[in-house]
Order: structure tokens, then C-alpha cells, then sequence
């Protein structure tokens, strides 16, 4: 199956965020509870978490990038090999913490 990894509406009032770092490269394998990318607002740092297992395939937004909330970052996959196109893309479940 294939998901998307959004900006999550982490800190009220805040329309975009801005891609600090990504904790893997395309091709990694991430848990639960892995750290993902570490976004920032003009207020705060935020540190988005696998709540699932998955396979990074696809990066949609570098480190520097600014994305509005909703704004899709990445693709993951439960297995390597599966094809991007093969279906609509279901929500990543992840957590997030405000800093």
C-alpha cells in the first residue's frame, strides 16, 4: 500500500512549515517510532514520527522548502519494490512534538 506523508497542523495558526532535515533517505526503512524530518515554524520545531512501519520511496519537499499545512512531503510504502502509481495514496499515521 502506498502513503502519503503530509504536513500535519502542528502548532495553531501557523499556515505553512519549512523542512529542516529528513532522517532517512529514499529507500529507508522506518518503525514505529522512528523520526521522519524535523520541520520548523516561525515559532517552533517540530519532529514528525513514524506511528507505523513503511519504506521511504519518494521525497516531495527538500530542507529549506517551505510547504503549507496539508502539503504532501513524501511517499512511503509497506515494501520496496511496490510501484508509486498502483493506487490512491491512504494518510501515513505518524505522531508529532512541538518544541
Amino acid at each position: 500500500m502506498i502513503y502519503q506523508l503530509s504536513v500535519p497542523p502542528a502548532v495553531p495558526n501557523v499556515a505553512e512549515i519549512r523542512i529542516l532535515e529528513w532522517h532517512g533517505a529514499v529507500g529507508t526503512h522506518f518503525a514505529p517510532g522512528d523520526l521522519i524530518v524535523e520541520l520548523e515554524t516561525h515559532k517552533a520545531i517540530v519532529e514528525v514520527r513514524a506511528n507505523q512501519a513503511g519504506v521511504l520511496r519518494r521525497i516531495e519537499a527538500e530542507p529549506g522548502d517551505w510547504r503549507a499545512i496539508g502539503t504532501a512531503l513524501a511517499l512511503f510504502a509497506d515494501e520496496a519494490g511496490e510501484a508509486l502509481e498502483s493506487a490512491a495514496a491512504h494518510d501515513l499515521r505518524v505522531e508529532f512534538e512541538v518544541s
